[in-house]
């Protein structure tokens, strides 16, 4: 599979690849876990500046599109919005803490529920 992305004019590049890269990763032309090119290699094969591409990725890795992975590289994230991703870690960093605490299921349960009826006002 292949990346493809064209610039146009009229629009801000950084934008354009940004749109498209993540358009391609919400249809699933780019799977998950599809790596990505270089930040510099992308930037080469569309003529653009790397700082260009380089924004367009911290774009997408904030909204949770894609993921980097150090020197392994950057890769197309899970499907899942960038806010049930800090949820879910949030309750795993949770679910963890209780159970160092010494809670059980039940204990934890109630606790997030406690916690949810007083953030929500139900």
């Amino acid at each position: 599979m292949t990346l493809n992305i064209r610039i146009v004019e009229g629009g801000a590049p950084y934008e354009q690849v940004r749109a498209q890269i993540s358009e391609q990763a919400r249809s699933g032309a780019l799977p998950v876990g599809y790596r990505l090119p270089t930040v510099r290699g992308l930037a080469e094969e569309l003529g653009l500046a790397a700082n260009t591409v380089a924004k367009a990725y911290r774009a997408l890795e904030t909204d949770g599109v894609i993921e980097t992975r150090g020197r392994n590289g950057t890769f197309v994230a899970a499907a899942g919005s960038a806010a049930e991703k800090e949820a879910a870690t949030a309750a795993a960093g949770y679910a963890e803490r209780a159970r160092r605490l010494g809670l059980g299921e039940a204990e934890a349960l109630a606790a997030v529920r406690d916690a949810l009826r007083a953030a929500y006002g139900d």
